[in-house]
């Protein structure tokens, strides 16, 4: 075979990795190429235990491993075997003056760190945890690509064994860059990691540069439109959630599927195992049905009576593993993705038959308080800022009215305040008996969220053949203060008997007056849910 002009054979290669998953078959692979390996402790070790022959990077630097480890791989042997220009005279006679061997192929990966800091381990095993040599002999050897392939995933040992048998023992040009590509991005999320955790650990909200990383889950089909690409990535977090669930079956998920999933999941986190089954259905990221029950069928069902028409193409998610008999009922509609912590024989074989149709398991919820953040994009910038973990109990409610909630309806603005919480701003939310029968979202005035709402629930009734709206004697949350009382008059004139909101708003006074003389309760969180 005629090697290309851009070829770099592989005659010496150095392998240290933390992950010794598949090293002992690569490197019987290198070794029966008749290809020279150097390797350090414990990799050293494993290669020798299979019975591979071995020269030790401590034999080649003439300097054992010291400081536990910390120092073995910075020296001139090892980087200038990396570093040096193949075709540059200046190199090649500094190679020969000092005896530098060439260093053709570099397979390294990193000491656990992100692992480590997963484990809750403490804050000295975290910093033994940092890698050094490793990041260095990964960005000299990337930096070199021209002549050395880089290798940092063991996903990548079978493509690099594939492209040396189809180049007689080297790589391509191509094939270099690309692992040089992955290689400095390996090392980039390495850092964001370190210094992320760094920041934490002094309690830094906002440090002067921030880095975040994630690791390609998906590629995706397109984003939010047929003509704007879209991929989705992970940032390694443990959270129960779209990003960790298990799709047992269905078509390919979709951006749109990804982002509307993420909000059904997050919503439904809110009821926990004490709050019994729940049901969520997610319409464009925002819920158009929200209800508890008894079973996890009623849940369901009272959470699509709330709003057929949106359900209809949407989003489920449960906060109970899934069962036959909610299955079944789910099957009857056009749904695209269903998200449970589970799901039992009887509930996956009544989903078999709609192929198209995702269902997704967690194996858990998330936890709906636990720290984590957000990030959006703006022109130029990001945005970051802690996730809305916020919550009320009845203990933190001041009640402002002349007329105090009862418990029902303490019970229904709690659970709407749970809801209001996931619907984008301004939001309405209309409960009754532990079921929204009414979702004003994403209007510019609250009133208009509080009509929209209140005329959808009179729709909704007249397609079930009820003489009365859903909204009547009900109770309604705001997602932020009524700036005046008309949206809450609105909301009286749909049914509603009492009101939980913020509060804070220079009309405080009015609103609550105009809640006594329609006579509403009304109590207040002190605490706002906007989301855009």
């Amino acid at each position: 075979m005629t090697l290309s002009a851009t070829a770099a054979p592989i005659r010496r290669a150095l392998l240290s990795v933390s992950d010794k998953t598949g090293l002992i078959d690569l490197g019987h692979a290198l070794s029966g190429q008749g290809i020279e390996l150097l390797s350090t402790g414990g990799s050293a070790k494993a290669l020798r235990d299979a019975g591979l022959k071995v020269r030790d990077v401590a034999e080649v630097t003439g300097f054992t491993e010291m400081m536990d480890g910390r120092v073995k791989t910075l020296h001139p042997m090892v980087h200038g075997g990396l570093l040096a220009l193949r075709d540059n005279d200046d190199h090649l006679a500094a190679m020969q003056e000092h005896g530098i061997g060439a260093i053709d192929l570099l397979v390294v990966n990193l000491y656990p760190f992100e692992a480590t800091v997963a484990a809750g381990a403490d804050y000295d095993t975290c910093i033994e945890n940092i890698d050094i040599g490793g990041p260095a002999m990964i960005r000299a050897a990337a930096k070199n690509h021209q002549f050395v392939t880089t290798i940092v995933d063991v996903e990548d040992y079978q493509p690099l064994l594939k492209e040396m048998t189809a180049n007689d023992g080297a790589t391509t040009l191509e094939f270099r860059q690309k692992m040089a590509m992955s290689a400095y991005s390996r090392t980039a999320a390495y850092d964001a990691a370190v210094s992320g955790w760094m920041a934490a650990q002094q309690g830094d909200t906002a440090p002067r540069r921030r880095a975040v990383a994630g690791t390609l889950a998906q590629p995706l089909r397109y984003g939010e439109n047929p003509h704007q690409q879209a991929a989705f990535y992970t940032d390694g977090s443990a959270r129960p959630g779209i990003a960790t669930a298990r799709q047992l079956q269905g078509k390919e998920l979709s951006y749109n599927n990804i982002n509307d999933t993420d909000a059904a999941f997050e919503l439904a986190s809110e009821f926990t195992p004490a709050d019994g089954p729940a049901c969520v259905i997610i319409k464009h990221a925002n819920p158009c049905g929200v209800a508890r029950a008894g079973t996890l069928k009623e849940a369901y069902m009272r959470a699509f009576d709330c709003d057929r028409t949106s359900a209809f193409g949407g989003i489920i998610a449960l906060n109970q593993p899934l069962d036959g008999a909610t299955a079944e009922e789910i099957a009857q509609i056009f749904t695209e993705v269903v998200i449970a912590p589970g799901a039992d024989d009887d509930a996956m074989s009544i989903f078999a038959k709609k192929k198209n149709l995702r269902l997704l398991v967690t194996q858990a919820m998330a936890d709906p308080r636990a720290a984590a953040q957000t990030i959006r994009q703006v022109s130029g910038g990001y945005l970051f800022q802690d996730k809305d973990s916020g919550h009320v109990t009845a203990e933190d409610l001041r009640v402002v009215t002349k007329r105090a909630p009862s418990a029902t309806e303490m019970a229904d603005m709690l659970f709407a305040w749970r809801v209001a919480k996931h619907v984008k701003s301004n939001a309405i939310v209309y409960v009754k008996d532990g079921a929204t029968v009414g979702v004003g979202a994403g209007q510019m005035s609250r009133v208009d969220s509080c009509r929209i709402a209140a005329r959808k629930s009179r729709d909704m009734a007249d397609a079930l053949g009820l003489s009365a709206p859903l909204t009547q004697g009900s109770v309604v949350a705001s997602d932020a203060f009524f700036p005046f009382s008309d949206g809450l008059l609105t909301a009286a004139e749909a049914g509603a008997t009492a009101v939980i909101q913020p509060g804070g708003s220079m009309r405080d006074d009015e609103v609550i007056a105009a809640a006594d003389e329609a006579g509403l309760a009304m109590v207040l969180t002190g605490m706002r849910h906007f989301r855009h």
